[in-house]
């Protein structure tokens, strides 16, 4: 007499496809959501000062090389140190709650902690002077910060989207002089000229030193 029908034979072939159907679908899941796109975009830390850069890049139009004063000519954009806050505030807005951490920090001498939005791995490299001397311009990989009250990272940072960008860097690149106006558009009718020849490096060692 036989206890259980034969159709119970499939089972161990039905469990297995459903096993490794559910384990794809949690591993293209984890893929696909995992990744800086979904992960990193959009990160935007509350801030021991509540800077606004659109009030002070965008309304009051002040250039990014006067915060990040070494960004042409250093791998680092450079975080502005607290005399450069202190160039303004020390006549403007001096009594405000909102300025008592810079009035703090300029009376101790310690930096404000500021926290560090766009990080890339150690085992990335990248130079920011490089890419300003080649006519990439603030905005292709930090939005337009100029309309952001709070800071976010605009963009994924990721390996594949900085591939893209050396593969074909032509629609990233401006005259210098464009490089850190926010509104600036490029002419239809005219291509830019790169002012020096641009051939960014694709190979492993041009990123992983």
């Amino acid at each position: 007499m036989q206890i259980f029908p034969r159709s119970l034979n499939k089972l161990p072939a039905v469990v297995a496809v459903g096993a490794a159907l559910l384990g794809g679908g949690v591993v293209g899941g984890f893929w696909y959501y995992g990744t800086p796109k979904h992960l990193q975009v959009g990160y935007a830390p509350r801030q021991p000062v509540p800077y606004s850069h659109r009030l002070h890049a965008g309304i009051m139009g002040m250039d990014c090389r006067y915060c990040h004063a070494n960004v042409e000519r250093s791998g680092e954009a450079m975080i502005p140190p607290t005399q450069t806050c202190m160039n303004c505030h020390s006549l403007v807005r001096t009594d405000s709650a909102r300025l008592a951490p810079v009035r703090e920090s300029w009376r101790t001498g310690q930096s404000i902690p500021w926290v560090r939005i766009h990080r890339l791995p150690d085992h990335a490299y990248f130079d920011h002077s490089v890419h300003i001397s080649a006519g990439v311009g603030c905005v292709t990989c930090h939005g337009r910060v100029d309309q952001m009250d709070i800071v976010r990272q605009d963009q994924p940072l990721s390996m594949s989207w900085c591939l893209d960008c050396h593969r074909n860097p032509g629609p990233n690149l401006r005259p210098r002089d464009q490089v850190t106006n926010m509104e600036w558009r490029p002419d239809p009718a005219q291509q830019v000229q790169p002012q020096r020849r641009v051939e960014p490096p694709q190979n492993c060692s041009g990123c992983h030193r």
